[in-house]
């Protein structure tokens, strides 16, 4: 695809968030410079048409749809700001971007499961990064041309929450980085012994 990847190894391999890092000191930001505010430069993006998914604007209706003000009161200001204004929190702030506790990664505005930890791994950019949702239907890759490039943006098929981009420096054997925002998740810790399960349906409930 002309790229190199960041990282070479396998999925499973990156899934605890400790392995090899793109950066020298992942946790860290250049002396002098504040944490990125997007994910414009943290790889090369990958075209909707690349994943097999045709590229779409926002849809206008979602299994579970809210009026805004639902939306704002379910929300903290943070969340509502990621998920329904598509922001993007700091580099290195948020909740999960470090995180390795096992479990399943729920959509905060509906519940449904988006990711597992098992996929997680450290990319060194500052935000929670997956190489594959935790079911090919339960996630949405949206053309977006927003801020002058053109990305492939992530959103809850359920929902339409915001969630980050995807980009095609990823680990193998998928080759791709979902770039999330910890503001746009839930994370439900595994209990101990129990099996990274697969794909996951959402809860009866709403939210």
């Amino acid at each position: 695809m002309g790229y190199r990847p960041i990282l070479m190894l396998t999925c499973a391999a990156a899934l605890s968030a400790v392995g090899p890092s793109c950066r020298e000191n992942p946790g860290e930001t250049p002396e002098g410079s504040s944490p990125p505010e997007t994910c414009m430069t943290c790889g090369p993006s990958l075209p909707a048409a690349e994943t097999g998914k045709a590229s779409a604007t926002d849809r206008k209706e979602y299994p579970v749809t809210k009026t805004d003000e639902e939306w704002r009161k379910q929300l903290t200001p943070q969340q509502y700001h990621v998920t329904r204004e598509k922001g993007t929190e700091r580099a290195f702030t948020g909740q999960y971007w470090k995180t390795k506790t096992p479990g399943v990664y729920r959509c905060v505005g509906c519940g449904q499961a988006l990711f597992d930890s098992d996929a997680k791994f450290d990319s060194g950019t500052g935000w929670p990064s997956f190489c594959r949702p935790a079911g090919p239907d339960h996630v949405e890759e949206h053309a977006d041309g927003s801020h002058g490039m053109q990305r492939t943006e992530v959103v809850c098929s359920r929902c339409g929450a915001h969630l980050g981009h995807v980009f095609a420096d990823g680990p193998q054997p998928t080759g791709l980085r979902y770039c999330i925002n910890s503001a746009s998740l839930d994370l439900e810790p595994r209990e101990a012994g129990d099996d990274a399960p697969a794909a996951e349906d959402a809860p009866d409930s709403d939210k």
